[in-house]
């Protein structure tokens, strides 16, 4: 009786919850397709087709297999080890994936983790910055995803068993058995390591999908040896060999001759690679994706009014720089903040100068010229190379 609210403040209100319910209930009537995942996957991450169909099955399935579950029918789930190197978009595939289903998401890195009881992150962590991503819904992160990249880091250091244990690789792996499979662990709802007298929430990880990642370089050199031994004679083409992507041949047995163990490896259905990109592949990650790297630049050079441009001489020379660095699309960005980092400093005073444009040219990328400028005139525009 004391307190007042207007009917405007009540209408947004009633909003604001509505949203809320929404977002927060997951509609099993509307799962995407696979078609439907692929096509948003095509809108982020350039080439990568086997990859993306994979994930776009297995994520339809998983979520047909939590929501349409029958009696007596018991679906497994299909957990994914992606390979493939160092930036060529594992990370970004699940990360885009788990955006388009509208579930919580996480990163872990598994050379963080260490089997309990030894300093380092448990693997129980890795279900824990899932519930806090999910903002402390117990049912949202029941229903998440989560990824674990350089899981070839973990792989146990040699088929003899050892005196020492090994904590921080098949007690890792031993670790994530459990959590993998499906299990109710006991998690602390801020972090940190677990003690007695913690207070815990229980999650089942039974319908959380995990994908693990890793560029497992040294099995694609073995495979790539073992194929280069079994060729000889006048006929073998040992130059296609060297530019195929031997990842793609990898088997189950592969990996546990590797360094993991079956069990692990057994808790993995779906297998899939990433294959390398090229420097014409780099040039559409520069410019395609709705996030691409050229079109973030452009936007921070229209804050401060000014119109950046990269020639298509400019965008080769970027890729080939990428390519040669050997970190794939994360090379990307590494050469082209390296280029605009002197005009980004002194964009303030271009354009009190008058400058409207600057133009890169390959010139600016391989030899550090300088670009051209176009600058704002009374009775029109005038270029300068400055």
């Amino acid at each position: 009786p004391d307190s007042f609210i207007c009917n405007e403040c009540i209408s947004i209100s009633h909003k604001i919850i509505n949203e809320d319910e929404q977002l927060e209930s997951f509609d099993p009537t509307n799962i995407p397709t696979p078609e439907e995942i692929k096509a948003y996957l095509d809108s982020v991450v350039i080439s990568q087709d086997d990859a993306k169909e994979l994930l776009s099955v297995v994520a339809y399935n998983h979520y047909k297999r939590i929501f349409f579950a029958e009696d007596g029918i018991e679906i497994e789930k299909s957990n994914v080890i992606m390979l493939g190197a160092t930036g060529s978009g594992k990370t970004l595939l699940a990360k885009t994936l788990a955006k388009k289903l509208e579930v919580p998401f996480t990163i872990a890195d598994a050379t963080t983790l260490t089997e309990s009881g030894y300093v380092g992150d448990d693997v129980e962590n890795v279900v824990q910055k899932l519930y806090a991503n999910s903002e402390g819904d117990i049912e949202k992160t029941q229903k998440g995803i989560i990824f674990i990249d350089e899981i070839d880091k973990i792989c146990r250091k040699g088929e003899n068993t050892s005196l020492t244990r090994d904590v921080s690789g098949e007690g890792v792996q031993q670790g994530l058995l459990k959590i993998v499979e499906g299990t109710e662990c006991r998690v602390p709802p801020h972090g940190g390591r677990k003690h007695p007298d913690q207070q815990t929430i229980t999650i089942d990880t039974t319908n959380i999908l995990f994908i693990v990642g890793g560029a497992f370089t040294e099995l694609e050199k073995q495979i790539r040896s073992k194929k280069a031994s079994s060729g000889m004679g006048f006929g073998t083409k040992l130059q296609e060999q060297d530019e195929k992507n031997y990842l793609s041949e990898v088997q189950p047995e592969d990996l546990i001759k590797y360094g993991l163990i079956p069990e692990f490896v057994g808790r993995f259905s779906m297998i899939t690679n990433i294959d390398p990109l090229d420097e014409t592949q780099l040039i559409r990650i520069l410019t395609e994706p709705r996030n691409a790297i050229l079109k973030q630049t452009h936007y921070l050079f229209g804050l401060d009014n000014i119109d950046i441009e990269f020639t298509k001489d400019a965008k080769q020379s970027i890729a080939k720089k990428a390519k040669a660095l050997g970190t794939n699309a994360r090379g990307l960005k590494n050469v082209v903040d390296t280029v605009v980092l002197p005009y980004q400093f002194d964009a303030e005073e271009m354009r009190n100068r008058g400058v409207s444009k600057i133009q890169i040219t390959n010139d600016v990328v391989d030899r550090g010229a300088d670009p051209v400028l176009v600058f704002k005139k009374a009775n029109g525009t005038t270029k300068t190379q400055n």
